[in-house]
């Protein structure tokens, strides 16, 4: 075991409430407890997740410490970390409870304390583990994690060791957005060799299936986004084809470049848009969802065409990956020029997470990537 500081002076974007803008605070972390790691952020990704959270489509309490895609060293370890070292670069990942019969069976984003865990605001118990300087608590445990800040607490199951030699502030994001379009394409859907593939947006997550759909040897990719700049990159990342949804009919041009398609990803959460990707489906087509509207969002879609064309729906979380094979394969990838996902990235200062907010809602960012102040 490695001492710790009992309490730990840090800095942190915090949400005060629904909507309004992050403030840039000063805070007190608690040492690690239990199989728990303390982590120094050398950077976080910000993902659509923290703003939608932000603008409490999802029930976070707050005032909270969001950030879910941290990178880092890790500095102190609680009583039963049991592998990681001091001094390991870690990505961290969801949160799930690891003995669980789906934790257990390998699905751990589906684990039966996921909501808790990732959006719960605390520890199962209620508690948590950041302060203001006056003592008054702030939610944390997002996504067992809350990296918007320099120092964060991540159990060991959710803190993944890669590479020391791999770029780390590049990293934090292949924790959510990024393995969860890539795994989507290679676990969940597990696109084939010579199929045809569409991404139904083309943002992070979904230029990350591009990515890993090239990946997996499919012939026919085809990107859909109302954005040329993203659709030019698509090309560039690996599509063979791009569909601007405001100039073409995404149904029909989908069905005159491939008869329909085999696999497909719904990324944007707009459910008009759920409905089309259906309709591209080609027989026996799957089409996967990872898109996350406002709770209590409704589809709609003909389900003869669903049911006569033996047609599959899917929801997707974390893109089903087990994060301690499938991030540092990606790593690989990655080091190996076959998944060139820094394309995706533009960095920020931690003092400039509103306009890398602001970046990434207008679609001038694809994925922000905000550094820790050292």
């Amino acid at each position: 075991m490695n001492a710790a500081v009992e309490i730990r002076e840090i800095t942190a974007a915090v949400t005060r409430s629904q909507g309004a803008p992050f403030t840039i605070e000063s805070a007190r972390l608690r040492a690690p407890q239990g199989d728990e790691v303390l982590v120094r952020v050398v950077a976080t990704g910000l993902c659509h997740t923290d703003l939608i959270v932000r603008d409490q489509y999802y029930p976070v309490p707050l005032p909270a410490v969001l950030g879910h895609e941290g990178a880092g060293v890790v500095e102190a370890l609680g009583p039963n970390v049991k592998d990681l070292k001091v001094g390991d670069h870690v990505v961290l990942t969801y949160g799930a409870c690891g003995h669980c019969h789906q934790c257990d069976s390998g699905h751990g984003a589906y684990c039966k304390d996921f909501f808790g865990l990732n959006f719960g605001g605390s520890d199962l118990q209620g508690n948590t583990a950041i302060t203001d300087p006056a003592g008054a608590p702030l939610h944390d445990h997002f996504f067992a994690q809350s990296s918007f800040a320099s120092y964060a607490l991540s159990r060991e199951n959710n803190a993944i060791k890669v590479p020391a030699d791999a770029p780390l502030e590049l990293l934090g994001p292949l924790g959510c957005g990024i393995q969860t379009g890539a795994g989507a394409v290679i676990n969940s859907l597990k696109v084939r060799p010579g199929s045809s593939f569409v991404s139904f947006g083309a943002g992070a997550v979904g230029l990350s299936a591009v990515m890993a759909a090239r990946v997996a040897g499919a012939t026919t990719i085809i990107a859909v986004d109302v954005v040329p700049s993203r659709l030019e990159l698509a090309l560039e990342l690996g599509a063979t084809h791009v569909i601007n949804s405001r100039e073409q009919d995404i149904v029909e041009t989908v069905r005159a470049i491939c008869g329909g398609a085999d696999f497909a990803l719904e990324s944007t959460g707009r459910p008009e848009v759920l409905a089309q990707g259906i309709e591209a489906l080609g027989s026996l087509g799957n089409i996967g969802v990872v898109g996350a509207p406002r709770l209590g969002t409704k589809a709609e879609f003909d389900v003869n065409n669903l049911l006569l064309g033996g047609r599959s729906i899917r929801g997707i979380v974390e893109g089903d990956s087990v994060p301690q094979v499938f991030i540092p394969q990606l790593v690989q990838l990655f080091q190996q020029g076959r998944f060139p996902f820094d394309k995706l990235v533009k960095f920020y200062a931690l003092d400039q997470i509103n306009q890398a907010a602001e970046d990434s809602t207008k679609g001038i960012t694809l994925k922000p990537v905000l550094r820790m102040p050292q």
